[in-house]
């Protein structure tokens, strides 16, 4: 498998629908964790096999077709199973869609309304037909999700994949036996479905637990058809909102998003945490305001409220006044932005910041507006829909295109950062009870050097043209520094467009900084790692998500702490460079270099041009209770 999310609901629909086509019957075994074997024709029991990113899978068939299937099944892996390179879910905060109707901003304000309530079975009186009710009430939602996909061009897989979903003959023949047995169809369906998604939540790979959503969609798509609740397009949610509203849901499920009126809706506010869900994927290619994570707060009816992603705030009856010139001052920031994008950041006080984009494709580079070069290339997304490893040729040709994308600006090659969640399909791993805390980044390649020596070969090629900067990540001792220095020299001399460096995502890593950066010309600060591991909690898990915050005091203490002892140019390359407000705290703390998501770039730069970093009060900061302080001071 080379899909970045392995066999999640979309590619394992185009699998079940390629199946189900052949008179045969087909099985999945993956054979790097034993499970299976699976019905390859069942999207639940295909999808739940929990296949990932570089396991190989066995494929089984019998029948009159079997031959012709496996030819067909070959086939379709070999082109990926549809996915694009990176296909899973862009990542958070891309901005590669532009979006058709929505602001675009990342603050809204308008009356609340309600949506995605549970679906009351209370009232529902059992008939002595409960199988055709079924089966009517599965007709009309395969006619919905049909219009919605080819409504949709942009979206229209998810609402295959939703129809897979809805098809599903392993689900329906429980749901079946169940209603024979005696029980109602709301309820046998309610049951079988819950049971489904517990599925889906129970799975390791963050992006595939969210897919648990696509199934509560279609499990309440189908509850509201049997009940006869409402359905008011264009929400799947069963409220429409009126024009500046702002929809509150438990989850934003695909069909909800894609219908949404994107010209008339003010935003939307998800209750849950998550970013990679189709719903919030759909509404941000839309364009439409966004925040997730906003917990259990009351929120009545009708009340206005305001959200601002930028913060993370979220609130009832807020100062409405505020908010609209907030709204105000953020189109305008926008728009002057882009028209001083190309000129320095440059603070009030004098210092030029460096602000650089990440970069995970060659039209990452190219789209970029504004950027000082690129602070963090990502290989292993450059080169993670290979099934082979790529040749010292072919990366040399892709970090000279984006060399060239950026005008010949000096760009950051990170060398492969797999293990954990990114594993590679041309470099299998052994299974890990804790991956995240296993052999990930240079860890991997000192027992397999070979795919680092062809990497350093390559950057070291380019760097005899432009400008490169090579820097090895998840370091945590002198010794990884050491043998990755000695790995890259052992090549041959450096050429001089050449600067070494190593990111600094480990505790351990940060407080020995000037160990570690001795004989090295830069850092960059992954804060994403270095946040959660800071503070032991996994971003992508809802339950635990609010406490990985980059802006939480202990993880700037240890920023701060490299700042002043780490003796070389300090960058920072994770998700606080991309925030405006937290570019301007990271540089009053000493940060030279940001490497920030495209779209930020001129955002992050205009911050800086207004900002007096000598009057940032970083003391006040440091010794913050925790993160929500830390914001009221900035």
């Amino acid at each position: 498998m080379s899909n970045e999310h392995g066999l999640h609901a979309r590619p394992a629909a185009r699998l079940v629908g390629l199946v189900n086509g052949f008179d045969a019957t087909v099985t999945l075994t993956d054979l790097d964790t034993g499970r299976g074997p699976v019905d390859a024709g069942s999207l639940s029991m295909v999808a739940t096999l929990n296949a990932q990113q570089g396991h190989r899978l066995r494929v089984g068939a019998s029948g009159a077709q079997a031959a012709e299937v496996l030819a067909a099944i070959t086939k379709l892996a070999g082109e990926n199973f549809g996915d694009t390179a990176g296909g899973g879910a862009p990542e958070p905060g891309s901005g590669r869609s532009a979006g058709t109707g929505g602001s675009g901003l990342d603050v809204a304000i308008g009356p609340a309304v309600l949506a995605g309530a549970a679906v009351d079975l209370s009232d529902y009186v059992a008939g002595n037909d409960e199988l055709g009710r079924l089966d009517q009430a599965v007709a009309t939602v395969g006619d919905e999700l049909r219009g919605l996909r080819d409504g949709s061009p942009d979206h229209g897989e998810i609402f295959a994949a939703h129809l897979a979903l809805l098809n599903d003959r392993r689900p329906l023949e429980e749901i079946r036996a169940a209603i024979t047995a005696g029980t109602s169809a709301p309820v046998a369906w309610k049951q079988t479905y819950d049971e489904l998604a517990a599925a889906f939540d129970g799975l390791d790979d963050a992006y595939q637990r969210e897919r648990a959503q696509d199934v509560r969609a279609v499990r309440d798509r189908v509850l509201r058809a049997l009940t006869g609740s409402a359905t008011d397009e264009p929400t799947s949610a069963g409220a429409t909102p009126d024009s500046g509203s702002i929809l509150v849901v438990p989850e934003l499920d695909a069909a909800t998003a894609a219908t949404l009126d994107a010209g008339r809706v003010a935003g939307v506010a998800v209750r849950a945490a998550g970013t990679t869900g189709h719903g919030v994927i759909v509404a941000r290619s839309r364009g439409i305001p966004l925040i997730t994570g906003i917990g259990d707060v009351e929120v009545p009816a009708g009340v206005v409220v305001a959200f601002d992603a930028r913060v993370g705030s979220f609130e009832v009856a807020p100062d409405e006044d505020a908010v609209r010139a907030t709204i105000a001052e953020r189109q305008g920031e926008r728009e002057q932005a882009l028209t001083r994008a190309d000129e320095p950041a440059t603070t009030v006080d004098g210092r030029t910041i460096g602000v650089l984009v990440n970069v995970g494709a060659v039209q990452d580079a190219v789209d970029a507006r504004g950027a000082d070069g690129s602070g963090l290339v990502r290989t292993e997304v450059l080169f993670g829909d290979r099934r082979t490893a790529p040749t010292v040729d072919e990366q040399v040709e892709q970090f000279r295109a984006i060399a060239r994308a950026l005008d010949g600006k000096p760009i950051t090659i990170r060398t492969w950062d797999i293990g954990g969640d990114k594993p590679l399909p041309f470099l299998p791993q052994d299974r890990e009870a804790n991956p995240f805390l296993g052999e990930r980044g240079i860890r991997v390649f000192r027992r397999r050097p070979e795919l680092l020596r062809d990497q350093l070969e390559a950057v070291r090629r380019v760097a005899a043209e432009t400008p490169v900067h090579v820097m090895f990540p998840m370091v945590t001792t002198a010794d990884e520094v050491a043998w990755g220095l000695h790995e890259l020299d052992d090549l041959g001399p450096r050429p001089d467009g050449l600067e070494v460096g190593i990111m600094v995502e480990v505790p351990a890593a940060a407080l020995r900084i000037a160990t570690l950066a001795t004989g090295l010309d830069f850092v960059s600060i992954g804060t994403n790692d270095l946040t959660q591991y800071t503070t032991a909690a996994d971003r992508t898990n809802t339950a635990v998500a609010p406490l990985a915050d980059g802006l939480d005091p202990a993880v700037l203490q240890l920023i701060d702490h490299v700042v002043r002892n780490a003796g070389v140019r300090v960058a920072v390359c994770g998700d606080l460079a991309s925030d405006p407000q937290s570019a301007v705290l990271l540089a009053a703390l000493g940060v030279e270099e940001l490497s920030a998501v495209g779209p930020q770039v001129p955002l992050v730069k205009a911050r800086l041009r207004q900002a007096v970093l000598s009057e940032v009060d970083t003391a006040a900061v440091l010794a913050a209770r925790d993160a929500a302080q830390v914001r009221g001071l900035l």
